[in-house]
């Protein structure tokens, strides 16, 4: 009697323990949401201001769609009567100009022997003619791709245009050669139209503004 009444008072101080170290634990698993210092506290609360700026910042065409539609219907009307007029002066058949004809692969060596040998005025109109037939790439395509109004877009699409009308004649047609030299001057004249036409238009045309938030 005397063993089992010392033994029950040990086994209800241990639960006595215990329980203290029980209790102690929630009050550390109920602070940890409220442990964010106000640091984290303002950071929180400069990011939602952020994110709408960025939302409401999408740019915007100046110049209304309907607009923008009909100056790029204009100048597919002008790249299209364009082309027909370069298949005509390009693709026609010269039978009478065989004998006359060479092909060409070196730079500069048919503007050498216009320049030197020819008279001025056939120069002026050979050189002058390729010059002129790049004018309208430089012009019409910043307004009909937005995305090709660059100068380096526009140069490399003349020169890939005119490439493949060289190859065409040279292959294809009677009395006509490759000239890699009118190649040189059809993307000169591409450049002289974007640097005095095309880039003013195409940023007119194509022009963005950003919406500024208010804070």
């Amino acid at each position: 009697m005397a063993r089992t009444a010392v033994r029950l008072p040990g086994a209800l101080r241990g639960s006595r323990k215990r329980e203290p170290a029980r209790a102690g634990r929630l009050p550390g698993l109920l602070r940890r949401p409220a442990s964010r210092g106000p640091a984290e506290r303002a950071g929180r609360a400069e990011r939602a201001p952020r994110a709408e700026e960025v939302s409401t910042a999408a740019p915007r065409h100046v110049v209304p769609l309907p607009l923008r539609l009909l100056a790029m219907l204009a100048a597919f009307a002008a790249m299209v009567a364009f082309a027909v007029v370069l298949a005509r002066l390009t693709l026609q058949p010269s039978p009478a100009s065989v004998p006359l004809t060479h092909s060409n692969v070196h730079p500069g060596r048919s503007l050498h022997a216009y320049l030197e040998q020819a008279p001025w005025r056939d120069a002026v109109k050979q050189l002058g003619g390729n010059v002129l037939l790049g004018v309208p790439f430089g012009v019409l395509v910043p307004v009909l791709a937005p995305r090709a109004r660059g100068m380096l877009r526009v140069l490399g699409l003349t020169a890939l245009v005119m490439l493949m009308v060289e190859l065409v004649q040279g292959a294809l047609i009677t009395g006509r050669a490759f000239d890699i030299d009118d190649v040189i001057l059809n993307t000169s004249g591409a450049l002289l139209g974007w640097l005095f036409l095309g880039r003013w238009l195409g940023r007119t045309v194509h022009a963005r503004v950003r919406r500024v938030s208010a804070e």
